[in-house]
């Protein structure tokens, strides 16, 4: 009887540690994955899989640095009291700008690709639409969800969960069966590839931004920091399987050459899913891959806008009554919007500057938060991250460098291939 209780324990604490990697997944994979092959197309597949690789690990141990910042507060604990307990009111600001502006910019990348992506699956069926039109359609018609309420943005985004993983594994499925080795380890085009990495650095950060749920971890397992651990080491990994399988079947199908033309377009994911179509078996795989590129960009852009209606909510002190709800709608859907009516094929452009603003709180800040907790509580026994300041400096580093390379890239003091 005993040993029966123990193993429904194991069983429930193993579900609720799925659940937190889940999670941490859940909010790193999203359309962002698009941009990996057309950014990655100059340094290619070795170069990036290893990027990803040194990405991956700076980004893991920047949430756990978080993580031992978050446990020295209560359970529940926000990062907005987090930074202005430990940095000041200044950082506070700083940290809650960037954040806003990271949920604003993704919601206009996931327009742009959204319309990307409608207007592609359009034209299969042979209807032709302006894409700010196509990126307009999408815009209003996921707005009205979360217009409705967080309810039906948590039913939806559920039922586009599921669809997302079958139509993922059967589309990627295969893809990853037809690859072509030589299309992945000796690509055609020059023979330069390393100087590309750092224009590409941003866009693997942006691939692992999970640590806005760090504090939501804190508060649903409360302060046992082994299970949350694993939960965003497990999380982590997952994002990292799933990237390696979306590089390997879009450069193991479309030449390194091929992808000059598709970033001479844009590089946005309708025209990627179109060149990824072009290579496939059969209609009905074309098909399942543009269903899953259109609840990727979806669900993506459900997730980010709820984030960014309930913060502005609570900024503006706009109530849940219906004319509530409509200003705070009107604030966050119509700068977006805008900007995809503007500039369509932004989607590229979009996730650089999300990663810009994003080093400041996936990397720097919790690098300076943990400095300063350590320099307060000397004699803490709780958990601490492995490696003294050698770790801290690392992660910060990493912020700093990944921030300038992206301002050097627009500056066209990077290379850029295509």
């Amino acid at each position: 009887m005993a040993n029966h209780m123990n193993a429904a324990k194991d069983k429930a604490a193993g579900k609720s540690l799925l659940g937190g990697a889940m999670i941490v997944a859940g909010t790193a994979v999203g359309a962002g994955m698009f941009s990996l092959p057309v950014v990655g197309a100059g340094m290619w597949f070795s170069y990036s899989i290893l990027m990803m690789l040194g990405v991956w690990f700076c980004m893991l141990v920047s949430g756990l640095l978080l993580l031992e910042t978050n446990l020295h507060f209560e359970p529940g604990s926000s990062f907005d009291t987090l930074t202005r307990e430990t940095l000041g009111q200044f950082w506070r600001i700083v940290n809650g700008l960037s954040i806003a502006f990271v949920l604003y910019i993704l919601a206009y990348a996931y327009i742009s690709g959204g319309g990307s992506v409608v207007n592609h699956s359009l034209q299969v069926s042979g209807i032709e639409l302006p894409q700010s039109l196509a990126g307009l359609v999408f815009a209003l018609g996921l707005a009205f969800i979360v217009f409705i309420s967080t309810k039906a943005v948590d039913r939806i985004t559920t039922i586009m969960l599921g669809g997302m993983i079958i139509t993922f594994f059967l589309a990627i499925g295969d893809l990853l069966i037809d690859i072509d080795t030589v299309k992945l380890f000796a690509p055609n085009g020059e023979d330069t590839y390393l100087p590309y990495m750092l224009a590409a650095l941003p866009f693997g950060l942006v691939s692992f931004g999970y640590h806005g749920n760090v504090p939501s971890l804190v508060k649903y397992y409360g302060k046992k920091p082994n299970t949350i651990i694993k939960a965003i080491l497990i999380g982590t990994l997952i994002a990292f399987v799933i990237y390696v399988c979306w590089l390997v079947a879009t450069m193991g199908n479309i030449a390194r050459g091929d992808f000059v033309n598709i970033i001479a377009q844009g590089g946005n994911m309708g025209v990627l899913v179109a060149a990824l179509s072009d290579v496939m078996s059969s209609s009905w795989l074309t098909t399942m891959l543009t269903i899953f590129a259109n609840l990727a960009v979806a669900s993506s852009f459900l997730g980010v806008t709820l984030g960014l209606f309930d913060f502005l909510a609570d900024l503006f002190g706009f109530d849940e009554s219906r004319g509530g709800r409509f200003k705070t709608a009107a604030v966050t859907f119509l700068p977006p919007t805008v900007l995809g009516l503007l500039f369509p094929n932004g989607f590229l452009v979009a996730i650089g500057f999300a990663a810009l603003a994003a080093t400041v709180w996936t990397a720097v800040v919790p690098a300076m938060m943990v400095y300063k907790i350590r320099k307060k509580f000397p004699n803490s026994t709780g958990f601490k991250v492995p490696g003294g300041n050698a770790v801290i400096v690392i992660v910060m580093l990493f912020g700093v460098i990944t921030g300038a390379c992206h301002l050097l890239a627009m500056a066209d003091l990077l290379p850029v291939y295509g």
